[in-house]
């Protein structure tokens, strides 16, 4: 902390301290063998050693606490404390004396006095006390502003102030990663699945209270960070959810939309905003922090103006024998089509049926289920392909390949073996 002090000499004397809470004092230990000369000399010192705990005095924590030697650091999420007092040096009364402080970041300034009233008059020796508080929310220089206005006896109004300057911190790194999956064989239309890596680039551990996921209005979120066990789910990061120094940890969270909002294709599409994360930790001796990360935003998925989805497939189907699916078409633009579907087969994959039947008049953001059959010809895993959609209205063609895959086998070879 600097402090810049005033030139003129003032009856009054300003202090400003942070309030910070203590540490467990530590020890250094000194044993040796019972065999060696000095003998029990060290174990004897260490028993009468008023800050050595009783049993375990070979033990670098002891039972005390120390008061902060110095300002410390502070952290982005928590809480800032300081004490102020501004004591009567001289001999005379003072009047009308006012106490404003102000913290100054590089957005805003703020005013953190308890109260902006005078004070009558301030006797010899006597003072004037004011613990302030403070949750710092921006990274970079602060400047806590100190001014102090006072009457004399002799009706001469005086004004100082002073400066004290400190740097936040960032405790945390997060970084995030979005995962869109197309839930095509369930009623559910899009998931999204968001993992967050929270590190702890602090010197000390922390204690990770809560990591939650606050999502948008069109959104549910599921957390994927418990296992359950019975009736209880066990975090997947144990019983103590300790974060040591450079430390990262995953989180991940699965969001469905609403029920409201499933079948919306059109403005599921443009959703980009999911929400925010909320992260509360606790440092050594139970001090607070909580961030909140701005809204977190994932690249819209690019279905373009048609989608086609998969409701129903079968898992294994057998060597040239016809086999159903049934298919979704969605209209994700903002105007109505009207489609025609066309059916190519592939070097293993054979549709059956017409090709280029009128599926009809498609409206923004409406679907239709699309019964089909086809046969593979080929064993294994393969692929289905060969969709193609036309818009006769703008005359546009839309191609799907590699819809799904399907195990195909052949039921004369598993007869006979």
């Amino acid at each position: 902390m600097e402090v810049n002090q005033a030139k003129q000499e003032h009856l009054l004397a300003l202090k400003v301290m942070r309030l910070t809470k203590p540490t467990l004092f530590t020890n250094m230990p000194v044993t040796c063998e019972d065999r060696d000369l000095p003998g029990d000399l060290f174990g004897r010192l260490m028993k009468e050693d008023p800050s050595t705990i009783k049993g375990a005095e070979a033990l670098m924590l002891g039972e005390m606490l120390t008061l902060p030697q110095n300002f410390g650091n502070i952290f982005l999420g928590e809480t800032f404390s300081s004490y102020i007092s501004v004591h009567n040096d001289s001999t005379q009364e003072v009047k009308d004396i006012l106490v404003k402080a102000d913290l100054q970041t590089s957005s805003q300034r703020l005013n953190l006095s308890a109260s902006n009233n005078a004070v009558t008059e301030l006797k010899p020796e006597s003072c004037i006390d004011d613990v302030i508080h403070h949750e710092v929310k921006e990274i970079g220089t602060h400047i806590l502003v100190c001014a102090v206005s006072y009457t004399t006896q002799a009706g001469e109004k005086l004004y100082f102030r002073k400066f004290f300057k400190f740097q936040v911190l960032k405790p945390l790194d997060v970084k995030t990663k979005f995962y869109n999956a197309e839930s095509d064989l369930s009623s559910v239309t899009d998931e999204v699945f968001l993992e967050a890596q929270i590190q702890n680039i602090t010197t000390s551990p922390m204690f990770m209270e809560k990591v939650s996921l606050e999502p948008s209005m069109m959104y549910n979120v599921t957390e994927l960070n418990t296992v359950e066990t019975g009736d209880e789910g066990t975090s997947t990061f144990g019983k103590m959810s300790y974060l040591q120094p450079m430390d990262t940890r995953q989180y991940l969270y699965c969001l469905k939309p609403k029920s409201e909002f499933a079948e919306k294709a059109g403005v599921i599409k443009g959703v980009t905003v999911i929400g925010k994360l909320d992260i509360v930790w606790k440092t050594n001796l139970g001090e607070k922090g909580r961030l909140q990360t701005s809204q977190l935003q994932r690249m819209a998925p690019g279905y373009g103006d048609v989608r086609l989805s998969l409701e129903m497939i079968p898992d294994t189907v057998n060597l040239e024998e016809p086999f159903d699916i049934t298919c979704k078409i969605t209209n994700c633009s903002e105007r109505t089509m009207d489609l025609v579907l066309e059916m190519c087969n592939t070097r293993s994959i054979h549709w059956c049926g017409v090709s280029g039947r009128q599926l009809g008049k498609v409206s923004p953001s409406a679907s239709l289920s699309l019964p089909l059959k086809l046969l593979s010809s080929v064993q294994g895993l393969q692929s289905i392909s060969g969709l193609r959609l036309t818009d006769t209205f703008l005359k546009r063609t839309y191609e799907y390949d590699d819809i799904a895959q399907v195990c195909v086998v052949c039921p004369y070879m598993s007869r006979e073996s």
